[in-house]
């Protein structure tokens, strides 16, 4: 009797797990890295994508998906937790935050249910993991290790298209596209470097393809297409330069495709339609509201985003949501929106320009010669945009201006549908509380043993309406404007003061000179955000004294082991903005630690890299 019972306990469970697999469908998510809708379903002519076609043959293609960020981390951030990284202080670039206590990443919630949960294998989340997320992380992860019958939902995610493989040598047999066929949107210039990155891009996205068809061809050998939901997308624009890391259109549209299979049409979004397309705007805000609806899950509240299929389908958004913070070593704030037709961005850092050098960013060939040629003076107007700072606001007619270089901020006739995305941004940034007002080291700092999601949500700690307030008012670049921000400079947030002093730095030479003093007053701040500022628009536009002075106070900062990583990279950044002004201290800064104990291995390169082009080795 002792024998059989442990026999008897585990065929209990066996037929708890099939009977359990017979309620709950499979989910399949394929996704690839660094591709928008470049695909022959999507109506590119010149793309080769027979395996993605055949699949959007059999499912419903979603024309207007947004990645939410155009780069990976804070996009694969926004999926993992169905928050906005804002929300969550994790919208810069391979950030390290920790969620509150009562969230969990959305595997979470499935393996609770019964799902075996599988991801094959990029994890780069902003988010610290709140404990066990998956049933096996890792490239062997793969439905076939689940227990005989339990259903799954199973990751696979292909970096054969990532930026890249855009400059890898490839080999003859693997040249598909033609370069002299490729179109070369109106923003990059018509060279042969750009055209053959175009092209290899386009290869890329062809052996994905490869790829996507053996996952489903794995599907079908195991008898499973049948009892499987399968979505697929890409996890923002192309690995190409103004497409990658912008959030305009071409760095946030990615191909989303969704099949159900007639046993689980009951699950599928109300307007599926095979080989259809839906115009809803959904975005990965929505894709763990989704799955989670899908396996029969009510989402949290707290879940930001929308299901737009399942047991719990959720209202569908007018607009989608975008943005834009630290990029790897470089800081930058934007904010964007479209609904079916326009696109509204907000620049809140207006003085720096569209192509701020980052490293990473200038190993692919396009971006170096066109940098070469707009400093050679061989580029038109609309090419040359990218290398010049940026409007406080921009407005785009994507029916009319696809490439988006057309900007209808200042256009009358476009001033209602300017109000309305304008309003829409901000509304959301006040539902979500957003914390990307605050400089990044502000983010921990405030937040001081709870959870930056938290610190956002305690108007003590986060008082967002006069934040948000000074940054708008700084970053509008009215010139009417400065006497109000000479008066913030001396508010009580530090945040406040922060954004007032980005003020001057964006108002240049004569705002400055205007509020020499009190900027001077600034510099011994408490707060290390309001010093930095203050030493930037000094340090670039005050007397040589001035920046003398500034300098200092920046070389003060700069050594992470004396202050913190974030504040290490603000004070950098603003010694690299002086330029030639920064000369005096190249030979210091070289010489600044380039290593922390404990820091994460995900953040280690940004001060070196910093240090190496403020000493000239990346100019």
């Amino acid at each position: 009797m002792k024998r059989i019972a442990p026999l008897l306990l585990f065929a209990l469970l066996a037929f708890s797990v099939a009977s359990f697999a017979a309620d709950r469908p499979n989910i399949l998510w394929i996704t690839s890295e660094d591709n928008g809708q470049e695909l022959g379903c999507y109506g590119d002519s010149y793309a080769t994508s027979p395996n993605i076609d055949k699949l959007a043959a059999r499912g419903m293609r979603y024309l207007n998906a947004w990645s939410t960020a155009p780069v990976c981390a804070p996009a694969r951030t926004t999926i993992i937790s169905g928050v906005y990284p804002p929300a969550t202080g994790a919208e810069h670039m391979r950030s390290e935050v920790r969620l509150p206590d009562f969230m969990k990443m959305f595997p979470q919630y499935l393996r609770e249910a019964g799902y075996y949960c599988s991801n094959n294998s990029k994890e780069d989340y902003n988010l610290v993991k709140p404990g066990e997320v998956w049933d096996d992380s890792s490239r062997k992860a793969h439905w076939r290790n689940r227990k005989p019958g339990q259903p799954f939902f199973a990751v696979f995610n292909y970096t054969i298209s990532h930026e890249s493989h855009i400059r890898d040598e490839i080999k003859d047999e693997d040249r598909i596209h033609d370069p002299a066929k490729v179109r070369v949107p109106a923003y990059h210039p018509d060279t042969p470097e750009v055209r053959k990155d175009w092209a290899q891009y386009y290869d890329r996205v062809t052996m994905m393809d490869k790829q996507v068809g053996e996952i489903l061809a794995q599907l079908e050998e195991d008898g499973l297409a049948d009892d499987t939901i399968i979505f697929y997308y890409g996890d923002h624009g192309s690995g190409m330069p103004r497409s990658k890391r912008w959030p305009y259109n071409s760095g946030l549209l990615v191909p989303m495709i969704v099949y159900f299979p007639i046993h689980w049409s009951n699950l599928a979004p109300a307007d599926y339609k095979i080989d259809g397309t839906s115009k809803r705007p959904v975005g990965f805000i929505d894709l763990a509201p989704t799955v989670l609806s899908i396996a029969g899950i009510k989402p949290p509240q707290w879940m930001q985003g929308s299901a737009f299929a399942g047991r719990y389908p959720g209202k569908a958004r007018r607009f989608n949501f975008g943005f834009r913070g630290r990029m790897d070593e470089r800081y930058d704030m934007v904010r964007s929106v479209r609904n079916d037709r326009y696109i509204y961005i907000r620049n809140y850092m207006p003085h720096k320009i569209y192509g701020q050098y980052i490293d990473y960013m200038f190993k692919t060939p396009t971006t170096r010669v066109w940098r070469d040629l707009f400093e050679a003076g061989k580029l038109n107007e609309v090419q040359s945009r990218f290398w010049e700072t940026k409007p406080p606001e921009e407005l785009y007619d994507l029916e009319a201006d696809p490439d988006e270089v057309h900007n209808l901020a200042d256009s009358p006739e476009h001033r209602r549908v300017l109000k309305r995305l304008r309003k829409a941004q901000r509304d959301l940034a006040v539902q979500s509380r957003d914390i990307g007002f605050l400089p990044e080291n502000e983010i921990h700092t405030r937040a001081s043993g709870i959870a930056p999601y938290a610190m956002g949500h305690d108007r003590n700690l986060y008082p967002m309406k006069e934040i948000m307030a000074a940054a708008e008012l700084a970053s509008g670049l009215d010139p009417d404007a400065t006497s109000k921000l000479k008066g913030l400079l001396t508010a009580d947030d530090s945040a406040v003061r922060y954004w007032a002093a980005l003020g001057f730095v964006m108002r240049g030479r004569e705002a400055v000179a205007g509020a020499h003093d009190e900027l001077m007053k600034l510099l011994n701040d408490p707060a290390d955000a309001p010093r930095i500022a203050a030493a930037e628009a000094l340090g670039r536009y005050g007397s040589d004294t001035d920046a003398a002075v500034a300098l200092r106070v920046l070389m003060e900062l700069a050594p992470m082991d004396k202050t913190n990583l974030y504040v290490s990279m603000m004070a950098l950044n603003a010694i690299d903005a002086m330029g030639d002004r920064a000369k005096p201290v190249v030979d210091e800064a070289a010489k600044l630690p380039t290593t922390l104990p404990g820091m994460p291995r995900k953040l280690a390169e940004y001060v070196p890299q910093l240090i190496k082009h403020i000493t000239g080795v990346t100019h």
